[in-house]
Parts: C-alpha cells; structure tokens; sequence
C-alpha cells in the first residue's frame, strides 16, 4: 500500500506533519480530515530506489596518525559557513565529508555522521572520534548545542584556530632560512674536512715541513671527522633520547621545561607563546559558556608544558576552593628553585657559567605582572574573556615581532661565525703552503 507524506493543520492552527497509508491520494485525504486535521499538502513518498536500499556502506581507509592542525582548521571554517547558511549538521558533515580526501579527517567525519544518524549528539559523536577532535572543541561544541549558538560557537573556534596557525606559519617561516643555510654550511663544511684538507695533508707529508698549530688543529679535526663521522648525527640524537628518557618522569619533565622557557634568546620566544596561547584558550572557552573549572582543566592540557600546567592546576583548586583567578595565579607565578632546572642549565652552558645564570634569574615569573592586573579587571568588570582575548593578541604580536628581531640577528651571527670558520681553514692550509713556497724559490 502507498505511503503519502502529508502537512496539515489542526483547529488550534498548529502545523502536523506526518506519512499515512492508503490505497489513494483521495483516501488519503479523506482519513486526514477525520482525524479533525486540514490538509495543506501531501505528496506520495517514493520507496528508495533498490540500489540505494542495498548500497554498501562508506568504507574507511587505513590511516595512521592524527588529523593535522591545518585540515582541521580549515573544516571549522567550512562547518561554520555551513551552519551560518543555515544547513542541518548532519547534511553539513555530509557534504565536507564527501569533498574530504581519504585520511583521518574523512574517517572521522564518516563515524560521527553515523552516530548523529544513531541520535547521538554532535558533541558526543565528536567525542568517540579522539584523532580529529580535542577536548577544548568537544567541550565548546557541547556549549555551543546547550546555548543554541552552535553557528556562533563554530566561527569562534574558527577564529581561534586561524589565529594559532597564523602564528605557527610565522615562526616555522622565520627559522626556513637559518636551518637551510645552516644545514648547506654543514654540508659544504664536511666535504671540505673529508676530501680537501687530506690532499693538502699528503702535499705536506712529500715536503716534510713542520706544520704550524693551526694546521695540526685542522688536520686533527678533519681526522676526527672522517673517522668517527658517526658522532656528527650519533652526539645530537643522543642528547635528544636523553632529553626524551628524562622528560618520562614527571620531575625530569617539569625541570627540562623550566629550563626551555627560561633559556637565554629562545626562553623568552617558547614562553610568550605559551602564555598567548592559553590565554586565548582560556578566553574563548570562557566567552563560549564553558564552566571555569573546565575550562582550566582544558587549558592546562593545551599547555604543553609542565611548568604551566603546574600552574594553572594550582588556579584550578583555588577556584574550586572559592577564591578568584588573579590572586593564586601571582602567588604561583613565580617557581621554585629546581635542581633538574640547574644540570640542564650546566650541561648546556658551559658548565659554571650556565649554573650562574640560572640562580641570577631562577625566581623570575613565568607570567608577567601586566598580565595578572589584566585578568583582575577582567574578573572586577564581568569582561574576563575581553582581557584575555587583549592580553592573547597583545603577546602574539611580541611573539611574531621578537621571531623577526631574532631572525635578523641570527642572520648576520651565521655570516661572522661561517667567516670565522672559512677564515680559520684557508689560513691554516696557506700558512704551510708558503713556507713550501718560500723554500722552493
């Protein structure tokens, strides 16, 4: 028997819409007004095609990984121009997962596409996909759904996402051009130590001079490098598995990172950027509804750093305890002595030298007093997010401009030491060379 799909009215004037069957449209018709409705459209409903009916389900492809900070940035964009145009979510998901290429991003989509067809949630579909979606956009999508504003919600986390990656590019693109020159200077470098300076080296030998101190540095450095060539990679990898061994432990963790944010030159940098980008978290979780507690909670994780997730822990059981954010946040701010803090500090700056400038600088806060009175006016004026999203750009901005000053300051240092190396090689090969000269003639 038919189905016929039908709007109608009752005699309050609220609109029905509902399927019927029966064996005519006129049938049809005729049952509706019984049930004391009238009838402003009805339509057959078409039975789906049996090659639709049998269609195999999307299938997903083996992907490794976790989606990247750019895919997903760039679909927040486009689900929020989608539900800003006023589609149905899932007919949103649908249509970014269909244009999506196969990977992790089109795996995810196509999980939580199914389970918002079981009556899950968006919030709670997004949640079983963990590669693709973090607690922060989870937690401000389930604001979103609870206020109603899951448009408005999705362009904020779009925003935020554009600004962190707008960030990232600036940095990855102001240290392109010192690792390059760097990595061919090494190159050239090596090639001149393994297949020049011997040659030179048997030239001196047929002559039986003695050579100058100079000479025998280089000539002693050039055997090193061809004989244990493998310390140039092995010395470096092995102080980055030391570093990783160390950071396993969570004192290991929480000195070598006091250490990197408090570094001479790039401390300043990592720090900064720590401190924008958990204040931005902060500010657009706060902005989005999301209770306070949770909203440290997930800062915290977005930190990346233990010395900061130390702290904004400590903000979190204040809060809970009944004070403001300001006040436990000054009284934190400033760390501890720490003695994995002081080897790092050794072990990478010569030694006693390193040591006294950890302790002239150990006790200096890790967010500066500015920021501090800036969230206490947030909190005084109910406008905590504002100051946070002010104190986030203002710290951007020193980001991108103290990446720039170190990017031409690095550039002229290169010149200077790769003169200086050069310098030191064609005197230590001529210097010999005229001694030969002087006593052919």
């Amino acid at each position: 028997m038919p189905t016929y799909q039908f709007e109608a009215m009752d005699a309050t004037g609220k609109e029905i819409r509902d399927v019927i069957e029966a064996a005519t449209e006129e049938e049809a018709q005729a049952t509706i007004r019984q049930m004391g409705y009238f009838v402003t459209k009805i339509s057959e409903k078409k039975a789906p095609k049996k090659a639709e009916r049998f269609a195999p389900k999307k299938r997903k492809t083996f992907t490794i990984g976790r989606v990247s900070a750019k895919q997903l940035t760039t679909f927040t964009r486009q689900f929020s121009i989608l539900q800003d145009a006023g589609l149905p979510v899932l007919r949103s998901l649908r249509i970014l997962e269909n244009q999506a290429r196969p990977g992790p991003l089109k795996n995810a989509l196509i999980d939580v596409c199914d389970e918002i067809e079981s009556g899950a949630t968006l919030s709670e579909a997004m949640a079983k996909a963990p590669k693709a979606f973090d607690r922060l956009y989870i937690n401000m999508v389930k604001a979103g759904e609870a206020g109603g504003a899951l448009e408005v919600i999705l362009q904020r986390l779009a925003e935020f996402k554009e600004r962190a990656e707008a960030l990232k590019r600036k940095v990855k693109g102001a240290l392109v051009y010192p690792v390059a020159v760097l990595t061919f200077a090494c190159a050239i470098l090596t090639f001149i130590m393994v297949r020049i300076v011997p040659e030179f080296k048997k030239i001196f030998d047929e002559f039986g001079i003695e050579l100058p101190q100079l000479t025998q540095i280089l000539i002693t450095v050039s055997y090193t490098v061809i004989n244990y060539w493998y310390l140039l990679p092995g010395v470096p990898l092995g102080v980055w598995l030391f570093v990783k061994l160390v950071r396993r432990f969570e004192w290991g963790r929480h000195g070598f990172d006091l250490f990197a944010i408090k570094m001479p030159i790039f401390g300043q940098l990592i720090e900064k950027n720590i401190v924008a980008r958990t204040t931005r978290t902060l500010g657009t979780l706060v902005a989005s509804g999301v209770p306070i507690l949770e909203a440290l909670q997930i800062t915290k994780e977005t930190a990346n750093n233990a010395v900061f997730e130390r702290l904004y822990s400590k903000v979190h059981d204040a809060i809970r305890e009944g004070e403001a954010i300001a006040q436990p946040l000054r009284e934190n701010a400033r760390p501890r002595l720490n003695l994995v803090t002081a080897f790092w500090w050794a072990f990478f700056l010569a030694g006693p030298v390193g040591l006294l400038l950890y302790l002239m600088k150990w006790n200096a806060p890790v967010i500066d007093e500015m920021v501090i009175n800036m969230i206490d006016v947030g909190e005084e004026t109910g406008e905590l997010d504002t100051m946070l999203y002010k104190v986030a750009d203002t710290y951007d901005e020193e980001v991108a401009v103290l990446t720039e000053a170190l990017t031409s300051l690095m550039e002229p240092l290169m010149i200077i030491v790769l003169g200086c190396m050069v310098g030191f090689i064609v005197v230590a090969l001529f210097m010999p060379l005229i001694t030969i000269i002087s006593e052919l003639s």
